[in-house]
């Protein structure tokens, strides 16, 4: 690593990465929504939307996402309310390539071209891009909380803007859009208000040279931050100054979900930046919310579940300014709960005053820290593009030596005025005096948490047809009203609760447990020739192989690749019983969730401690994974799979009210299906067609099993779930063989399941075929008129299907999806602006894999959308591949390797991997190389062959889906049922 600033006054953090193939970039410039004049809502969205629209040097629209298209990359942005966050991946083994990207990239910021035919076209864009939240409970959440701070505060702005706000908004007004963008850009675009984070293979000095060639001109124009002009200025929050009351009210908002929570905020506001900057630095409400969101015995919680007021609970921050933050407990409901707010709340206010009269223990700040350090010194590479964008926040944060500490460690002091001075993991506080900090500071932030300080916000279908009042830009209907005075006063002197802290943490791993077995061989700090990447990595071997009417075929590998002190056990039971019917698979997700709810008290202490579990009831079979530290991982398994298997009620409703408390969980969750984005309708209903019955079934099938289920068939279906099948395993990771035939032992002894013979092994997935299009060039359509009254989104994919299994098939659609991708975006979004989502790609069913385009609109019909992609599609040989040229197809083919021999960042992407060939039969161990081997040998003309029958075939498969609305721009004549349709099973 390496920071530095430009002499513009540009911050920089690079970090060289030669082991990666991948490089990524991202700009954080410090301005955001706030900023937005008053007359023009959404301006600062808008010039984020811009900047990609064409530079000085590179005036092409499209010509970033070309250029990064054509070299294995993407990018994006977005805006906040203080910052606008831009970010890039691409190839960076090519040093000239990526030495261009930064070049382009960094002429977004020093020459932007805001054209009027862009600034015109891209206005569809903004609108387009709210429409598609219209629906979405978090954006109309979010618009309400900020209708609750002072008007005169910049965060009650609309922050995304729309037509409304920016064309017919500012015709209005007489004001010029295009030299409104101009003039926000010339404001607050300013080098010496930007940081810049690239992650890459290059040398430091390389990254150095490349960084001030292309950022070095970028203008600094000597602005202030821009809250300098209102933060610690303004209040906040300020009776009578708001749209909705904050401070003693309540709000009762009818949510798009079927959704039933309450929660309380607390403002937390600063009187000055210092007072800020301690805050951030001792993180009070990481230690505030560990106890009020915990989920062991004697938890909040815990007595919210043992009244039957409650499924789940969170704390945490959420507001998050120059001047002020917010805290927050929310609380999802129960309809028994929804009805006893005041309990609950009062609840929550008896634990704040525990926590205030009890001072909170040492012990609750010295696990913290020592979690805390855990994941911090073994931490795992992720992926660039994330962690560039968290390192460029940071940036505006922290200071330099706590760029990359910063968001990932807590106690980042060492006395009142002293920094932590080294990255070294650490154990416990360096002294009395550090501890002392972090409890002064979370006492303070506790005091914070007054009655009189709060307000609620309740979310519920209830309230539906008795509000009367709707928020401005999205609608949301919603009542307000004071908190009563006996609520308040009830509030102020709770009761005596059984609620304490936390007990002491027994699982978190010993400092002899974290001992590595085998340490990764070293490798020189230089990325790793095309023949080490290519060769095979070493895949688990069988070390136990009990027969085909056998219990147990176990897989195994030691790890020696990552060097950290984990492992994941996977165990399956194989059987055809659990999932052969819509009953059963409700069945199935109703123990899980059961199963989840009652262990999860028991089990909340080895999850913080980074021990995880999962039980899956799939369609061949019954699951069970864990994860994490291989210190106590073993006895973990051993503990919770007996909980699982043996002892039944202990994951299983204990009465009739607890049963309906999860039916109606579960029910809600299915419902919320109807509720979703077209596009996700029109994704669910298309991969629907390519899987056999007994492997999915439809959201309708499951609601309507859902609702006819009983506790007494549920008790019968559990007893069947480990009663025979036949046992798969893979363990892998910092344990040795002998440790891993001993785990296996032992949860065979807790599962005792009767063997069954191969006859009985369930089906494997295999795709079910699409119709082809035949001579006639027929399109087969699937139309489904959207479900959500509301939501006037059309949406189209169009689907074609790939049966051939072959590793040349597999590459030669992907190369397709990567000729067309940013195409397809250019033409459908960019110029004929159709909709904010436009995007295409490959998923796989089994061995077949299917290439998708889809478009969502609230402009456009469904028709018009297939229409203008099959046009699309229509001119992709002549327009697309002919034209293409050597360089170009190695340019694609060079992504597509790159990605597969990117070497693995994390112990969990390798097992995923494993498991996969495991449970799929196919045990290809080796498919990322056979796949590279097979890149390399594809010419123009295998190209040209393949979408030909692809597409251009009559023997090509093709599904058009399209979801209809039934009002709006967007709406068409309602799609009529139709009939002779038959559901295929596995054996059909």
């Amino acid at each position: 690593y390496e920071t530095f600033e430009l002499p513009n006054g540009l911050k920089v953090l690079l970090c060289s990465d030669p082991t990666s193939t991948s490089a990524a970039v991202g700009m954080n410039v410090h301005v955001g929504a706030c900023s937005d004049p008053v007359e023009i809502p959404g301006l600062a969205h808008f010039c984020e939307h811009m900047l990609f629209l064409g530079t000085e040097k590179y005036p092409e629209e499209d010509s970033f996402a070309k250029f990064l298209s054509a070299n294995g990359g993407y990018n994006n942005a977005f805006t906040d309310s203080e910052k606008t966050v831009y970010f890039f991946e691409v190839d960076g083994s090519i040093d000239k390539r990526f030495s261009e990207a930064l070049l382009r990239f960094g002429s977004f910021f020093s020459g932007p071209l805001f054209t009027e035919s862009a600034t015109g076209r891209e206005l569809n864009a903004i609108d387009s891009e709210n429409a598609k939240n219209l629906q979405n409970d978090i954006f109309r959440l979010y618009e309400l909380e900020k209708d609750r701070v002072n008007s005169d505060h910049p965060f009650s702005k609309f922050f995304t803007g729309n037509k409304k706000t920016l064309l017919e908004g500012t015709k209005r007004q007489g004001i010029n859009l295009r030299n409104e963008l101009v003039k926000f850009y010339e404001s607050y675009y300013s080098s010496n208000q930007m940081s810049l984070a690239v992650v890459a293979p290059q040398s430091l000095p390389q990254l150095r040279k490349y960084v001030s060639d292309a950022f070095g001109d970028i203008p600094n124009r000597q602005i202030n931050p821009p809250e300098d002009k209102w933060a610690f200025n303004i209040q906040p929050y300020m009776a009578g100054k708001s749209k909705i009351p904050a401070e003693k009210s309540i709000v009762e908002i009818v949510p798009i979900q079927d959704l039933r929570q309450v929660t309380i905020t607390w403002p937390i506001v600063f009187s000055s930046k210092e007072e800020r900057e301690l805050y951030r630095l001792n993180k009070p409400d990481y230690f505030v919310a560990s106890l009020l969101g915990h989920e062991g015995a004697g938890s909040l919680l815990s007595y919210l579940k043992e009244q039957r007021w409650a499924n789940a609970l969170g704390a945490s921050d959420n507001a998050d300014l120059s001047d002020f933050g917010t805290f927050e407990v929310t609380v999802e409901l129960t309809p028994k709960g929804l009805n006893a707010i005041d309990d609950v709340c009062e609840a929550i206010f008896s634990y704040i005053q525990m926590m205030k009269t009890n001072p909170i223990p040492n012990y609750v700040f010295d696990e913290n820290l020592q979690l805390d350090e855990l994941e911090w010194r073994f931490t795992t590479k992720g992926q660039p593009t994330n962690y560039v964008q968290s390192l460029v926040t940071a940036m505006d944060k922290f200071p330099p030596s706590l760029y990359i500490a910063g968001p990932r460690r807590v106690a980042l002091l060492e006395t009142p005025t002293t920094l932590i001075s080294s990255d070294q993991p650490r154990t416990s506080f360096k002294s009395n005096e550090q501890r002392e900090i972090l409890k002064s500071a979370s006492t303070d932030l506790v005091n914070r948490l007054t009655v009189d300080n709060s307000f609620l916000t309740v979310f519920s279908k209830s309230f539906e047809g008795q509000t009367t009042q709707n928020e401005e830009w999205y609608g949301t209907a919603y009542n307000v009203k004071p908190v009563s005075m006996s609520s308040l006063m009830r509030w102020k002197n709770p009761g005596s609760f059984p609620l304490f802290y936390p007990r002491q943490n027994i699982f978190i791993p010993s400092e002899k447990g974290l001992k590595v077995n085998k340490k990764p061989k070293k490798v020189d700090q230089k990325a790793l020739t095309f023949e080490e990447k290519i060769k095979p990595i070493p895949p688990p071997t069988v070390i136990r192989d009990d027969g085909d009417e056998g219990r147990w075929t176990v897989h195994f590998k030691e790890d020696d690749r990552f060097g950290k002190p984990k492992a994941f056990l996977i165990f399956q039971l194989l059987t055809d019983e659990l999932y052969s019917s819509p009953t059963k698979a409700v069945l199935g997700m109703l123990y899980q969730q059961s199963a989840g709810d009652k262990m999860n008290e028991e089990t909340y202490d080895a999850r913080l401690a980074g021990l995880t579990y999962d039980s899956q009831v799939l369609p061949r079979g019954v699951r069970l994974t864990f994860g994490g530290y291989n210190d106590k991982l073993g006895s973990f398994a051993a503990y919770v799979s007996s909980k699982l298997a043996r002892n039944l009620d202990d994951s299983l409703p204990k009465d009739e009210e607890e049963f309906e408390r999860y039916k109606d969980n579960l029910l809600r969750a299915l419902s919320a299906f109807n509720v979703k984005e077209p596009y996700g309708h029109a994704i669910y209903y298309s991969s629907l067609t390519m899987q056999p019955r007994n492997f999915v079934y439809s959201n309708q099938q499951m609601v309507a099993a859902l609702k006819e289920t009983s506790l007494p068939e549920l008790v019968d279906y559990v007893k069947t779930l480990w009663a025979s099948g036949k046992g798969e395993a893979l363990l892998q990771g910092n344990i040795n063989k002998k440790e891993a035939l001993d785990i296996v032992a032992s949860i065979d002894r807790t599962l005792a399941f009767k063997t069954i013979t191969p006859e009985q092994y369930p089906k494997r997935l295999k795709a079910l075929p699409l119709p082809t299009r035949g001579s006639d060039r027929a399109v087969t359509r699937l139309s489904i008129s959207e479900p959500n009254l509301s939501n006037k989104n059309a949406a189209s994919q169009i689907t074609l299907q790939c049966l051939q299994t072959s590793e040349k098939a597999h590459v030669l659609i992907e190369i397709i999806s990567a000729i067309i991708e940013e195409p397809l975006f250019n033409e459908l979004r960019t110029k004929q602006q159709l909709g904010y989502i436009v995007s295409s790609g490959v998923k796989g069913v089994d061995q077949s894999r299917f290439l998708a385009a889809i478009v969502q609109s609230n402009v456009a019909p469904a028709e018009k959308l297939t229409s203008s992609m099959l046009n699309f599609l229509d001119s992709v040989r002549d327009k697309l591949i002919l034209p293409l040229n050597s360089v170009d197809i190695e340019l694609y083919v060079k992504g597509l390797v790159d990605k597969r021999l990117e070497p693995d960042k994390q112990l969990a992407v390798e097992v995923t991997r494993n498991w996969s060939e495991i449970a799929t039969g196919r045990f290809q161990f080796d498919r990322l190389q056979a796949e590279v081997a097979a890149l390399l040998d594809i010419s123009k003309d295998d190209i040209l062959e393949f979408w030909d029958e692809l597409y251009n075939s009559d023997s090509s498969r093709m599904l058009v889906t399209e979801i209809v609305p039934r009002a709006g721009q967007a709406s068409s004549k309602e799609p009529a049922l139709s009939g002779n349709w038959k559901i295929l099973g596995m054996n059909d």
